[in-house]
């Protein structure tokens, strides 16, 4: 096993945690937001994150360790690096910023970035590809949802 992956790989996933430690969820204000029934619980969320942030990790362990040379994947590493801002954004306008709409925006453009993130993994790796699938389609999900939040509390 490669230790330089495995550090990768760690690293990676508490990169993304960055955004929770400094943008936290006010509970208060979150849980005072009218929300669609479908709604999952807070805990629940944070399960299914935990989950995508290491099949996201493991995706981009995978293209890395597949590719000789950085240029060989460029387009994947950009896209990586475009759709892990934008999903750290999230927290900044959701729970900082608490504007819903901005948020809802941010998230579309993580759906669309995790896509495009998917599509160009497929050329490195399908096992790649295939662990970035619940992660573009839970970012799809989450962007309806918080659309929906938006609209139930304008």
């Amino acid at each position: 096993m490669n230790i330089k992956l495995i550090v990768l790989f760690f690293s990676l996933y508490c990169l993304f945690f960055v955004a929770s430690i400094l943008f936290p969820i006010d509970f208060n204000w979150y849980n005072s937001l009218h929300k669609p029934s479908y709604t999952p619980s807070g805990k629940t969320i944070g399960i299914i994150w935990a989950f995508l942030y290491s099949f996201i990790s493991l995706s981009v362990c995978i293209v890395v360790s597949m590719v000789e040379s950085f240029k060989k994947a460029k387009w994947f590493f950009i896209l990586f690096i475009i759709n892990y801002i934008f999903n750290q954004l999230f927290s900044f306008f959701q729970f900082e910023q608490k504007n819903i709409l901005l948020a809802t925006i941010d998230c579309g453009f993580v759906s669309v970035t995790a896509i495009l993130l998917a599509i160009t993994a497929y050329k490195h790796s399908k096992t790649s590809f295939i662990l970035l699938i619940p992660y573009s389609l839970w970012s799809i999900f989450a962007t309806y949802l918080n659309y929906n939040i938006y609209l139930l509390n304008i």
